[in-house]
């Protein structure tokens, strides 16, 4: 029973990774997608392997490809800055608008841009179309400005959460992280009284 579940998975997976060659491209008539981002891309120069010190033998272990955490020590870069160091794009959604402001690390500001803004009025500023416009927007404007990789910071609910992020990376920004930053309360404060229809 085993040897046939085994030669069933052994011959699903060779199936599976036949089109894979030894580069990691996917062979398909003249189409080459490599399945490695962009971060693995930039840094496949600099992985080497280091040595831990350890009273047995050293372990080699090759480098992390993937951002740190916070308050975490990381020789990766981005456009030869290190994941503190790169511009913050904010992004606010609520439930009415979606307002993007792109910062550099220290906080100070460089773009800015909203739904609003870009000519939508009414109940169509509370849709994914107009965050993914003002994303666009935001994104054009940054890359005047000399910026390509980005982290991302989320702060609420709103429709446009994803659409705003999806706008950045069309409109040529590399996003290297997302994080989200809504305030969520712990039973902080008395909600409203529901309304009546």
């Amino acid at each position: 029973m085993y040897r046939g579940l085994y030669s069933l998975f052994k011959g699903s997976c060779q199936t599976l990774f036949e089109p894979l060659n030894s580069t990691g491209g996917l062979i398909g008539g003249n189409v080459v997608r490599l399945l490695t981002c962009s971060a693995v891309r930039l840094q496949e120069s600099d992985v080497k392997p280091v040595e831990t010190k350890s009273p047995s033998a050293p372990v080699k272990r090759s480098k992390d490809l993937f951002p740190p955490f916070p308050g975490q020590e990381s020789s990766l870069t981005w456009d030869s800055k290190n994941y503190e160091g790169l511009p913050i794009a904010h992004i606010k959604a609520t439930y009415n608008n979606t307002h993007i402001q792109v910062t550099d690390s220290a906080g100070q500001y460089m773009v800015r841009t909203s739904c609003g803004s870009e000519g939508f009025k009414n109940v169509k500023k509370s849709t994914p179309v107009a965050a993914q416009t003002a994303g666009i927007s935001a994104a054009a404007k940054a890359k005047a400005k000399g910026v390509t990789y980005i982290r991302v910071l989320v702060k609420g609910l709103g429709p446009g959460r994803l659409s705003a992020i999806k706008g950045l990376t069309m409109g040529g920004l590399e996003v290297v992280s997302i994080t989200d930053n809504t305030p969520v309360p712990h039973n902080g404060c008395r909600p409203r009284k529901a309304r009546r229809m």
